[in-house]
């Protein structure tokens, strides 16, 4: 038989074992848990659950905010060796009825925030048995449906034989390879499949990236904009600290600079994990002091690639040096990443501890050298077992011991490497490769430019140019030629933006990531069709 191993004990009660239960570990603006308060919350929660019915390797659905029920749903769910399935928020009623029909899980759970979503998704759930909200009402849900409050939920498993949750009731008996967590992906388009994860993948990837990479230990505090229903904030916000016996810092609300350069500075965070779409307007923000991370030991960027300018203006502007790494949700959290004390600014970093990386040219052939574009392929055993039903889908991506990242990469002669966007964005300006990062890197060099996306649209002959889709810093305008001079004076000719769109904001996915699909159709519709065929020649090369 394989050893036994659990997350949840792992993540949890290892440390009342150790004697550290009085260490805080998550911290809400409300609220304050230890390691043993913790642990009895947990408890009272996988009660209730084994009491709705609940059995291990099924699926429960968890559409929540940051808070402390969802922080306990996802650990409870581990102990009774359940499936935890947290899905985005930011979903409509039937996109989130598709995932819960997908999943097949047979228990919901819901915050009264997000209440009228969940209630609209159990129309198209049949096999949803049980529902479980938040707040004081879980009425108005479909016939079907067994609706109980939060209150009702922990009550239930009391009358399950635990009513404080505190009787030595072991968790169950999970082995490495059983299956933990689902997480739901589609990349920037596509359609959303559920990436299957083990008990095992949360041990190594606290082990590989949160000790060995970030050093993350007891004394820690972390806060990450990135929500508990993304891989990148599982990992940041409940997986590493938890493993380190540090301590979560839990956001429900919306992440904006202002709020967390507060929550920084109120709650002592060491560790800020972001997106470059939250440094870019912490960095325009002129209402932040420059002061508000001097507890901040260490940033992590990740989501996409940290343009150069970023990483310089919040080392020079709040003395914090952020990490960019690459992960994804096939691989659980990220893979590669920069080191603290030698970064190369721009670039994903090296390969973290743990796993190997290759750059794979068309033909599935490896690019050997520095300097020549490749598709990244990366092995680790925190790799997902595949996607659920999705048995095309997984042969595609999931090839043997390497997983396919879709993203296109060149190794430098430093051995980091650094992203050129995804394999399906780059494009060709006079027949030339031209990298969308590269440009956007220049662009936002500029003064004036808070947020860029390069895309292709093409011009009157069909021939794709580089577009540009820039956000201005807060009060001020973007004039389009001097921009694109700018990136003349920078850039090789062949690669300057032909067009300048200015927008409010770029259109992103539930993740965080550019939609530059959506981007493309908006430059193809207005942007480049205008322009001449034939350009002419070009005053410098």
């Amino acid at each position: 038989m394989p050893e036994l191993f659990n997350a949840a004990d792992h993540l949890v009660d290892r440390h009342l074992r150790e004697g550290n239960g009085d260490r805080t570990a998550v911290v809400t603006p409300a609220r304050s848990l230890t390691y043993a308060q913790l642990s009895t919350e947990v408890r009272r929660v996988a009660a209730g659950l084994r009491a709705l019915g609940l059995r291990p390797e099924e699926r429960v659905l968890m559409c929540m905010t940051d808070d402390v029920e969802l922080f306990t749903a996802i650990l409870a769910a581990f102990r009774i060796g359940a499936v935890a399935v947290p899905a985005s928020t930011m979903l409509t009623g039937g996109e989130l009825g598709t995932l819960i029909a997908d999943s097949r899980c047979r228990v919901v759970l819901g915050s009264a925030e997000f209440a009228p979503l969940v209630r609209a998704a159990l129309g198209s759930a049949p096999e949803v048995a049980q529902a479980v909200l938040t707040g004081p009402d879980a009425t108005g849900l479909p016939a079907h449906v067994h609706g109980r409050t939060w209150q009702q939920l922990l009550d239930a498993g009391a009358g399950d034989g635990l009513p404080d949750a505190a009787g030595d009731d072991p968790p169950y008996p999970t082995w490495p390879d059983s299956h933990a967590l689902w997480l739901y992906t589609s990349g920037t388009t596509g359609t959303p499949k559920a990436a299957m994860h083990r008990h095992a993948d949360i041990r190594l990837v606290a082990e590989n990236y949160g000790r060995r990479v970030l050093g993350i230990g007891p004394g820690d505090r972390c806060l990450s904009v990135a929500k508990l229903f993304f891989a990148y904030g599982l990992g940041n916000s409940l997986f590493f600290p938890l493993a380190a016996g540090g301590t979560a810092l839990l956001e429900p609300a919306r992440p904006s600079p202002a709020l967390f350069a507060k929550r920084a500075a109120a709650d002592r965070a060491t560790v800020l994990f972001g997106t470059p779409s939250f440094y870019g307007p912490l960095l325009a923000s002129a209402d932040v002091p420059d002061d508000a991370f001097t507890t901040v030991r260490l940033g992590v960027a990740a989501g996409e690639a940290l343009p150069a300018p970023m990483y310089h203006g919040m080392l020079r502007r709040f003395g914090v040096e952020v990490l960019d790494g690459i992960g994804s949700t096939e691989m659980l959290h990220i893979f590669v990443s920069n080191r603290p004390g030698r970064v190369h600014p721009g670039s994903s970093g090296e390969p973290v501890p743990g796993y190997t990386v290759e750059l794979r040219d068309a033909q599935g052939e490896v690019v050997a050298g520095t300097g020549t574009p490749g598709e990244l392929y990366v092995r680790g055993e925190s790799a997902a077992v595949g996607y659920w039903c999705r048995a095309e889908t997984t042969r595609q991506v999931f090839l043997g011991d390497r997983v396919r990242t879709g993203d296109t990469y060149v190794r430098n002669a430093d051995g980091t490497y650094t992203c050129l966007g995804r394999t399906g964005d780059l494009l060709k300006a006079g027949g030339i490769w031209v990298s969308p990062a590269e440009v956007e890197e220049r662009l936002l060099a500029h003064p004036d430019v808070a947020e860029a996306a390069v895309v292709g649209a093409p011009d009157a002959d069909g021939l794709d140019k580089p577009v540009a889709c820039v956000v201005p810093v807060p009060g001020r305008d973007i004039d389009p030629d001097a921009l694109v001079a700018w990136c003349r004076e920078g850039l090789a000719a062949f690669k300057r933006p032909r067009v300048v769109l200015q927008l409010p904001e770029l259109p992103r996915t539930p993740t965080g990531k550019i939609r530059r699909n959506v981007l493309r159709t908006m430059a193809r519709d207005g942007s480049c069709a205008g322009l001449p065929a034939q350009e002419p020649p070009s005053r410098s090369p």
